[in-house]
């Protein structure tokens, strides 16, 4: 044989010859994430052991991640639910020719905007207690959401708003007792 047994396949179309699909620069990360799979896939048995080390060293040799993509097509990803082949999986969320593999992980959401959403329903129950805490809350997590990236501006909108209404509800309590305190006399 000259070649190797193996012919991996492309995520999008293409096949020998033809541009690889993501032409986006590999970090050492995803090139350990990308050895990490095909040495998952020997201990599984699915690859020989000359065929793993030729990959294992075109892996650390890629400069893309459409190089790295190329090495892992043929094998799975992660683990596989019983009696469903990996073919006919769905990824919810992956961007089109890129394996969940080399994707980053998820913004998370901004802990005080889940804060000021928790002290806005806590308004209901509080009556309006806990309004401020949510405003606060709720302008301090847009700010950092804005800056960082982060998740969860739903989050601290409906808490601003929550909280706000709470805010309003007092002052017209207090307005409303002023009133009828000073119309009396």
């Amino acid at each position: 044989m000259s070649g190797p047994a193996w012919q991996p396949v492309l995520w999008q179309g293409g096949g020998p010859g033809q541009p690889v699909p993501s032409p986006m620069l590999a970090a050492h990360a995803d090139r350990e994430r990308a050895v990490d799979v095909l040495r998952a896939g020997f201990a599984e048995g699915r690859l020989q052991q000359d065929e793993y080390e030729k990959r294992v060293e075109q892996a650390y040799g890629s400069r893309t991640l459409g190089e790295l993509a190329r090495l892992v097509a043929d094998l799975p990803q992660g683990p596989q639910p019983f009696g469903t082949p990996f073919a006919q999986q769905p990824y919810p969320g992956r961007a089109a020719g890129v394996p969940a593999t080399f994707l980053p992980a998820p913004a998370a959401t901004n802990s005080k905007a889940t804060g000021a959403l928790v002290c806005g329903v806590l308004c209901v129950f509080t009556g309006g207690i806990t309004g401020v805490p949510a405003v606060v809350l709720g302008h301090m997590a847009r700010g950092e959401i804005r800056r960082t990236g982060e998740q969860g501006d739903g989050f601290a909108l409906a808490g601003l708003i929550m909280g706000w209404l709470s805010v309003a509800g007092w002052a017209l309590l207090v307005l409303l007792m002023v009133a009828a305190f000073s119309g009396g006399q």
